[in-house]
């Protein structure tokens, strides 16, 4: 490696530690405590009688969160330090609770949702369509529609991928053929053959008077690109931003990254899956063994909702007015019918958590089977119930997930949940080969979503979310198969296999599981 590379690689481990979570949560705990020992010794004469005054506010924040709503695992992580540490505990919840900066972002995607929700509008033949042919479906539509803005498509076509490898032709083949404008949103973007190539395709419809916008997490600045990437763009006539860009100051609205995988084009095509722009999603860079991941492109007026959920994220940032009437897709624009779609998106903000909720709703109706592919395995109370529910009222419910992990701690505390979900009947299936990155649910030969959410609580809490929900689409046998296919290059987990783990790992994961909801 030569000097500059050392350099550049060490730089960018000095900026991942200065803008990691971890060091600004730590520097923060530090600061507030640090006043506080400050008051104390200042104030001494009247120490006990404040330290008297945090615990009943400490108290008082323990019995709130006992009777608040919300999910349990969040008051339990939180009830935690407030016991232990009753005055920087206390101060760190409501710290967090009353961050302004992230009720203004809900607050603007509030009024944008309105904005949109004007043109992503149901049409009732499909919905009356759909009531007919099945009730039960049709009750997690009416959820989707009310409470995501997302209505259920029919006349759309869909194509399913199997890896990244593929996806990445049609990628590339469909950009060339794009006319008005072309919508990028990834949670990670990386300089390489895929992004690249990519890359130069915008610059040359740019020229040809197509409008480009790109848009990715913030995080990328941590080792990716460079804090003025954006300016690099902009010189290209691309518009470009970062989503929450990251700065050494500490907000919680920074642990609400834009997770979404979306490239949208002319209104008429869309894009989007576990895959992101960069070479180890297409196997041309080796990161833990074969990468294993799975995408959707879709076809016709569904598309629109996709379009919409870029539009809403771009302008979170954005003060001057969009013409959202610009980007329709076009009414006459229109494909075979196949089925049913319903692309749906999930945030951090508000009382829903659309994404985990359609998982457990597939669960919950399930008749046979429901095969499910997920990276991380981070489950709180309710979901975990789910699939041992599933699993115990005779619901085949197998799981993937890879051999070879990206996240050591992540993996040591998906180990601790195996065994209970191996003791009620669900089967667990290591991916031999290397990582699995897919985000799959399919189900009794006739549902399936394919989309950005994992079963961990960063997705289901944390993260902008998406997804393209499928009811007897032609593509679904496909998913089917090539979970039957993937299943043939995993390691069935047993029981036994647990106590074979290092010790290091169990103990790890052990730690780790009562702070899970933060992970």
């Amino acid at each position: 490696m030569q000097k500059n590379e050392i350099k550049a690689e060490g730089l960018k481990k000095v900026r991942k530690i200065i803008y990691g979570r971890t060091l600004v949560v730590a520097a923060a705990f530090l600061i507030q405590f640090a006043l506080l020992l400050g008051g104390f010794i200042f104030l001494s004469d009247y120490s006990f009688a404040l330290y008297g005054f945090f615990l009943i506010i400490s108290a008082s924040v323990v019995i709130y969160l006992y009777n608040a709503r919300g999910i349990p695992d969040f008051k339990l992580v939180w009830m935690l330090p407030i016991i232990l540490l009753p005055v920087v505990g206390a101060l760190l919840y409501l710290y967090f609770t009353l961050q302004p900066g992230t009720r203004l972002i809900y607050k603007r995607l509030t009024d944008l949702s309105e904005e949109t929700g004007k043109y992503v509008i149901q049409n009732p033949e499909v919905k009356k369509r759909l009531r007919s042919t099945d009730p039960q479906i049709s009750h997690l539509a009416d959820y989707l529609s009310e409470y995501a803005d997302a209505p259920v498509y029919g006349h759309t076509s869909v194509k399913y991928y199997s890896l990244g490898d593929y996806q990445y032709k049609d990628i590339l083949s469909e950009l060339k053929k794009a006319e008005r404008f072309i919508f990028l949103e990834f949670f990670i973007v990386a300089e390489g053959e895929m992004w690249e190539s990519i890359l130069d395709i915008l610059k040359a419809k740019v020229k040809e008077g197509v409008e480009v916008r790109v848009m990715y997490d913030g995080t990328c600045v941590l080792s990716l690109l460079p804090y003025f990437y954006p300016e690099i763009l902009e010189k290209e006539g691309i518009a470009c931003k970062m989503f929450a860009p990251i700065k050494p100051v500490f907000s919680t609205h920074y642990n609400n990254r834009d997770h979404r995988k979306i490239l949208v084009i002319d209104g008429k095509t869309a894009f989007t899956g576990g895959t992101n722009l960069a070479d180890e999603y297409i196997n041309r860079k080796l990161r833990f063994g074969h990468w294993k991941d799975t995408a959707v492109m879709i076809k016709g007026k569904a598309v629109e909702s996709f379009t919409y959920m870029f539009l809403e994220m771009w302008n979170v940032s954005e003060k001057r007015p969009e013409d959202y009437q610009r980007y329709r897709t076009p009414g006459e624009f229109s494909m075979a019918n196949d089925g049913y779609v319903i692309p749906y998106g999930s945030s951090p903000y508000g009382s829903e958590r659309v994404g985990k909720q359609v998982y457990m709703d597939i669960l919950n109706t399930a008749k046979n089977y429901v095969h499910i592919m997920t990276p991380y395995l981070i489950l709180d109370h309710e979901f975990l119930m789910t699939l041992i529910y599933a699993a115990k009222r005779g619901v085949e419910v197998r799981i993937i997930m890879p051999h070879i992990p990206d996240k050591k701690t992540a993996f040591s505390l998906a180990k601790t949940y195996y065994n209970e979900l191996l003791e009620a009947g669900v089967e667990i299936y290591e991916y031999e080969p290397g990582f699995v990155h897919a985000k799959v649910f399919v189900s009794d030969d006739e549902k399936a979503t394919v989309g950005t959410i994992n079963l961990d609580y960063r997705s289901f809490y944390h993260h902008f979310e998406c997804g393209l929900f499928m009811y007897r689409n032609s593509q679904i046998p496909y998913i089917k198969r090539d979970f039957q296919e993937t299943l043939e290059k995993c390691i069935k987990i047993q029981v036994s296999d647990y106590k074979k783990l290092k010790l290091s790992t169990r103990v790890l994961g052990k730690i780790l599981r009562p702070f899970a909801p933060l992970m």
